[in-house]
């Protein structure tokens, strides 16, 4: 009775509008309210009742959120051998933001890893699902059409194009009039090009959850539909630590240890039954679907990213939605009330939150996904079922993790409110390589901060702190208060200089400042630089079992003599590389210090993350200058690099760390905070005679590259050159070792190359190699290398044929890199090209 009420519902609509725009969307509105209010009613009625099957006593694991995410966690958890698994939904499957989501999935994106978890979910849909149940998930491939009204938009999809090669994905860019012959209903004469994709499809959001749903149940999981959740009770454990204890419903209490809020626009309020932070916002999103339109079947989907639309084939209509500057915040989200209008839940940085929540241990995320929940949901449904049964995902989700937000922002109603609101304004945005945001800065800054910015630095935003990019020649470029783009009456910022210097960072050539960061690096290679590093972390690692966690924790051996310094990685259980970092050993400080915290002679150490910390000066007249501030003889035998001593700067005591982030002789200085700006203007004041200037991680990242490396949580320390921080050739264990010597064993499948280009050419990563005209990978990192006047960049090449990558696998054959479609020559190294035996850091030139 419900389907014909509904049906008769949409025949009487459609028999009273016409498709002139007004009546179109007249048509739409009503359509639209008579579908929710039936539907409404309807489920209110049978849920005050009905209650579809019995709660079990407890379970390993409780999905809470019947769409798209909870119904790919929850099937590939399954996949992964748990059975006693349940999913509880508060209405139906498929009944929060998944219903009326427009099932598109687009295989590019400007992130490998997004690809790659991309790729899962088409391969879950289109293939695995029907497989395994015999049921279809409603695939269509009818391909996807991204338009270009500029050369800036073409020229993101023309690297779009150039990444999808190194991952075997189809792709072609068409002029205006190839697209006219592949979209014969298109008007072409204001487009600049487009992209086309022929294997990008959609997938119907009901039929696929129903599958995903039904493909679980038959490997033992169980799915309760009508059961919200009223609670979720957590204890504290022996060591104080909050875990999940139980799950409470109105049809009862389930037993567990761990829960998946997969709630989406409701997952805030979920997350507050168990004192877990979830920052996001729940907007309106308009769409509308056409009345037939003849010559429309079979047409691929469009995006128009320039006016912010997207367009899905819906049979012989078309389903429109796009994201304006002006979206209404839905603010009073409660458990009580359903949607049936379009409703989103957007997050600070247009990422999704997925993880372990850090203030309660077994309290896992996937939520927040940015109107992409179905496209990326086989992929992070499967990275969360990971995550959950092996303690971490298998692929970088770095980006991903909730814990990416410092604490003093997950709960910060304006930081939240701010950052969500630019995340959707700037969901069809390009993606340049070094855009900021400008919504809720300023919220972590250093004792060095003021005085930067007078002197025209050019601010970074990184996990709530502002930190030096560059520094701007005319003056300063403060960031103001976030203006709404001028949305919702607020007076939008006027003379916006940092803004107006961001706006010419658009670019996917060298930007116009980029001779400034050319000066920062040769001042660097050349005189001598101070960088403000504060940015990175530093934590102590004290107490009686200090040696044994340290054996455990870390690559290398750190047992040396107090004053010691060593560079080493931390790993996970299969062996990747979750930091670098170095590791301190202090002396034991019976009274209290800022330096040396107070440790009752227990063993200590300073654990200094790259991550890393305060202020560094670095370069060839490093010693000469500091000399000069510092009480310490400095000389290579009194301070030799890889050590540290407290000393005294400028009547301060300070810890000062020979190391070097960026290839050259230099120095960290690790200053308590008051006594930091003294310190700083002690060290520029000496320095001036050198040519000392400012610089940041612009330079950073440029001067950095050539001493060369990139790593991620899926890279293992033999894949990324970094055996030699390993304890391979003691007896000691540590985290990660076993999977270590197996690959050792077995020979290694990818592998770090460093390559250069002879032509002045930027890159910024995601350029495919190819060795001997075949794909073998992408760069995962690329920077302009002003020492040589050349751009460098790293990647991981794998063998095609699935084979060992050896050193002679690389040197024996020629390599290209494409960039946005052109193909350069490069030179493939096996070690950096600069200081190949890091001469440099210790102090030895000429």
């Amino acid at each position: 009775h419900a389907s014909a009420v509904l049906k008769l519902a949409t025949f009487v609509v459609r028999q009273t509008s016409q498709l002139s725009p007004s009546v179109w969307l007249i048509h739409s509105f009503i359509h639209s309210f008579i579908h929710s209010f039936i539907h409404s009613f309807i489920h209110s009625f049978i849920h005050s009742f009905i209650h579809s099957k019995p709660l079990p006593k407890s379970a390993d694991v409780v999905v809470i959120g019947g769409g798209s995410l909870g119904c790919q966690t929850l099937y590939h958890l399954c996949k992964l051998g748990m059975t006693n698994v349940v999913l509880l939904e508060r209405d139906r499957l498929t009944a929060g933001t998944t219903w009326h989501t427009a099932g598109l999935l687009w295989q590019l994106r400007p992130s490998d890893t997004e690809v790659e978890l991309l790729a899962h979910t088409r391969n879950v849909i289109s293939s695995e699902l029907e497989e395994e149940t015999d049921l279809e998930t409603g695939w269509i491939q009818n391909g996807g059409l991204f338009i270009a009204s500029n050369k800036q938009r073409l020229d993101e999809y023309k690297r779009l194009m150039s990444l999808g090669k190194a991952y075997g994905i189809e792709s072609y860019v068409l002029s205006p009039a190839e697209t006219k012959d592949l979209y014969p209903l298109m008007n072409v004469k204001d487009l600049y090009g487009t992209l086309y994709v022929p294997k990008d499809g959609t997938m119907d959001p009901a039929g696929t959850c129903t599958t995903l749903s039904r493909a679980a149940t038959a490997r033992g999981a169980t799915v309760i539909e009508n059961c919200p959740v009223t609670g979720i009770q957590v204890k504290v454990d022996d060591l104080g630590v909050k875990r999940v204890k139980e799950v409470e419903t109105a049809h009862g209490t389930i037993q567990t240890p761990c829960v998946v809020n997969c709630a989406g626009v409701w997952a805030t309020k979920l997350g507050e039954m168990a004192g877990v932070n979830v920052p996001l916002i729940a907007m309106h999103h308009a769409y509308v679907v056409t009345e037939r339109i003849e010559g429309i079947q079979n047409m691929p989907n469009v995006r128009d990213h320039d006016a912010s639309v997207y367009l899905r084939l819906q049979g012989d209509a078309l389903s429109v939605g796009g994201y304006e500057h002006n979206p209404i915040f839905w603010n009073d989200v409660s458990c009580n009330n359903c949607v049936y209008k379009s409703d989103k839940s957007f997050t600070a940085d247009h990422k999704p939150l997925m993880g372990e929540a850090p203030e309660v241990r077994g309290f896992f995320l996937g939520c927040g996904f940015n109107s992409a929940g179905m496209m990326l949901g086989g992929g992070c449904g499967k990275e969360l079922a990971h995550w959950i049964n092996h303690g971490r995902p298998e692929k970088d989700m770095c980006g991903y993790d909730i814990r990416r937000f410092h604490h003093s922002l997950t709960n910060n109603n304006r930081w939240i409110r701010e950052r969500s609101h630019e995340s959707y304004a700037k969901n069809y945005s390009v993606v340049f390589p070094f855009d900021e945001p400008l919504a809720s800065r300023n919220m972590r800054t250093d004792p060095f901060h003021q005085v930067l910015q007078e002197q025209g630095c050019v601010f970074q935003e990184r996990h709530g702190w502002e930190r030096p990019g560059w520094f701007n020649r005319g003056g300063p470029a403060p960031v103001l208060d976030y203006d709404y783009y001028g949305a919702y009456d607020v007076p939008k910022n006027t003379d916006y200089k940092y803004s107006e210097i961001l706006g010419k960072e658009y670019t996917f050539d060298f930007p116009p400042h980029h001779d400034a960061i050319r000066d920062e690096c040769l001042s660097c290679r050349n005189a001598v630089a101070v960088f403000d590093m504060s940015y990175f972390g530093k934590f102590y690692l004290t107490g009686p079992d200090a040696k044994k966690a340290a054996d455990w924790l870390f690559t290398a051996d750190v047992n040396k003599a107090p004053g010691s310094t060593v560079y080493t990685c931390m790993l996970n259980k299969r062996g990747g590389v979750e930091s670098d970092l170095t590791v301190s050993r202090l002396e034991p400080s019976p009274a209290h210090h800022p330096l040396t915290p107070e440790s009752n002679g227990l063993e200590m150490l300073r654990i200094t993350s790259h991550f890393r910390s305060v202020l560094c000066d670095l370069c060839v007249d490093s010693r000469e200058l500091l000399q000069e501030v510092l009480n310490s003889d400095l000389s290579n035998d009194a301070f030799p690099f890889s050590t540290h001593k407290i000393v005294n700067a400028a009547g301060h005591k300070v810890r000062a760390m020979r190391l070097s982030f960026v290839g050259e002789m230099g120095w960290e200085l690790h200053i308590p905070k008051e006594s930091c700006l003294p310190v700083y203007h002690a060290v520029m004041a000496a320095g001036a005679k050198y040519g000392i200037c400012n610089a940041g991680y612009r330079a950073i990242d440029s001067l950095s590259i050539e001493k060369g490396m990139d790593l991620r949580p899926d890279d293992t320390p033999l894949e990324a050159g970094l055996a030699f921080t390993c304890k391979m050739k003691t007896s000691i264990p540590f985290l990660g070792r076993q999977a270590l010597e197996a690959q050792k064993a077995e020979g290694l499948r990818r592998r770090i190359v460093c390559f250069t280009v002879d032509e002045k050419v930027p890159m910024f990563g995601l350029e495919a190699i190819f060795r001997n005209g075949v794909p073998v990978g992408h760069l995962r990192r690329s920077e302009f290398r002003f020492a040589i006047d050349k751009t460098i960049g790293y990647g991981y090449i794998r063998n095609p044929d699935g084979g060992v990558v050896s050193p002679d696998f690389v040197r024996s054959r020629e390599f290209t890199l494409e960039r946005m479609g052109v193909t350069y020559k490069a030179t493939a190294h096996l070690k950096s090209p600069f200081d190949p035996e890091n001469k440099h850091v210790k102090g030895i030139y000429g």
